[in-house]
């Protein structure tokens, strides 16, 4: 199941299977929990640290979560930033996504969390809500030259809490390959609609060897729900932090799911959950057993390279045939926050400003977490980055004019919403609940995740 199943922000997130999934479903509630723990931990210390003033060099820690290549990426800018300031040292601390949150939440607690952070839209607001994380708007970090769709993702009432590292937008990711051996056309993305999609999809399976299908399943992130929610007016939440749908909106985006599998223009039921415990390269776009799949677009070059294809990438369809209706919007991938009791905090502000808008940093950072959110920053490392990252940017900067509002940022306990939204997906496609019935229970469970 490739909708979203690997977020913007994330190298590769565990996957769920059904057999393992209970046991992974206990690590991801796990990550909540620790939230939790984080909230009593920061009520019970109170406020930040008092700045300290140090003589000698000063060390700050640096967490993030990624691959080798990222790892790569970043110590090259760690490197550059250090060459310029020499008295501040940067001390990495680097893992992957499914250790990440459990490892932040305990250090949090602990009084123990690194100085840079590198944070998730889904945890943000829970940090910075519970004083976790220092407002950067206190110190001298530059964001005139963000996109103000990136920075406003990164402020709320506790201030502005994250700085954007790269921006991205929903695409459907498409293999012109499949399609050309399919004998099926590739669909116009500024007038498609999804009728257009389910029949493009139908006629791509019909047309190819047995196994290949149109499109991956969609049902595994929020970032599809939010979508859909918005082509109908609604919203997956409120800015006052609470849903913002009903029951019978997210039925019938499982309805039209299953419709798509009774036409075969995706996989079926037990396909759909072994592709979702494959990794990025092993994913159905990137083997060829889909002509099209729903990925956030920073992950394009990823799949192009695990693919050997040129893909192409595609806006959502819509509901009227206009690509102004897509809703599509700026996410930021990732953000560069600061704990709130860093001892240095204007040094931290001053490596984060460094990440934000010196060129140097993006040289050596190009485009791993997303298209930078800088636009000269951007403009000055085009030449650097592959035909595939300059795709991307090319997109990103293709549909600004067509963006709908940027959605209200996930509320408290926003975290469990994913999990949620996957184990009702399988409900429904192997219809041990009805579409309505799914509605109603994940409506209640994610109701009911983020009043907690």
């Amino acid at each position: 199941m490739q909708l979203f199943s690997r977020p913007a922000s994330a190298a590769r997130q565990p996957a769920q299977s059904p057999s393992p999934g209970a046991a992974r479903r206990i690590r991801k509630t796990g990550v909540v929990a620790a939230a939790a723990a984080v909230v009593m931990a920061l009520s019970a210390c109170g406020g930040g640290s008092s700045p300290q003033n140090a003589d000698g060099p000063v060390e700050l820690r640096f967490s993030w979560w990624g691959g080798d290549k990222r790892a790569q990426l970043t110590q090259e800018a760690i490197k550059q930033f250090e060459a310029e300031n020499p008295n501040i040292k940067i001390k990495p601390e680097f893992g992957d996504w499914s250790g990440y949150w459990d490892k932040l939440a305990t250090q949090v607690a602990a009084n123990d969390a690194p100085d840079i952070i590198q944070m998730d839209e889904k945890y943000i607001t829970e940090y910075s809500s519970r004083g976790a994380l220092l407002d950067l708007s206190k110190y001298e970090i530059d964001t005139s030259k963000l996109d103000e769709a990136a920075l406003n993702a990164g402020k709320s009432e506790d201030g502005l809490t994250g700085i954007a590292a790269g921006i991205n937008a929903a695409t459907i990711l498409a293999n012109p390959a499949v399609f050309e051996a399919a004998g099926v056309a590739m669909p116009d993305d500024s007038t498609w609609t999804w009728e257009d999609f389910e029949k493009i999809a139908s006629d791509v399976t019909a047309k190819s060897p047995k196994g290949t299908y149109g499109a991956a399943a969609y049902g595994t992130d929020e970032a599809s729900l939010g979508v859909w929610l918005r082509q109908n007016g609604k919203s997956l939440y409120t800015s006052d932090g609470n849903l913002g749908f009903e029951p019978s909106d997210i039925s019938e985006w499982w309805a039209f799911l299953k419709q798509l599998s009774e036409n075969k223009a995706v996989p079926t039921a037990s396909e759909v959950v072994e592709a979702e415990a494959a990794p990025l390269d092993q994913s159905g776009l990137a083997t060829g057993k889909n002509a099209m799949a729903f990925w956030w677009s920073n992950q394009a070059p990823a799949l192009e390279k695990a693919s050997g294809s040129d893909l192409k990438i595609l806006r959502f369809p819509t509901k009227t045939g206009s690509s102004a209706d897509a809703e599509l919007w700026y996410k930021a991938s990732q953000f560069w926050s600061a704990s709130s009791r860093t001892k240095h905090p204007e040094e931290t502000a001053k490596f984060i400003d460094f990440l934000a808008n010196n060129v140097k940093a993006g040289e050596a950072l190009l485009a791993d977490r997303g298209v930078y959110p800088n636009s000269e920053v951007r403009a000055a490392i085009e030449s650097k980055l592959t035909p595939a990252d300059v795709k991307v940017v090319k997109f990103i900067d293709q549909i600004k004019d067509e963006l709908g509002e940027a959605p209200a940022p996930p509320p408290k306990g926003a975290g469990a919403i994913q999990e949620i939204i996957k184990r009702y997906t399988s409900e429904v496609l192997f219809e041990r609940l009805s579409t309505d019935e799914a509605g109603k229970k994940a409506h209640d469970e994610m109701k009911s995740a983020i009043s907690s």
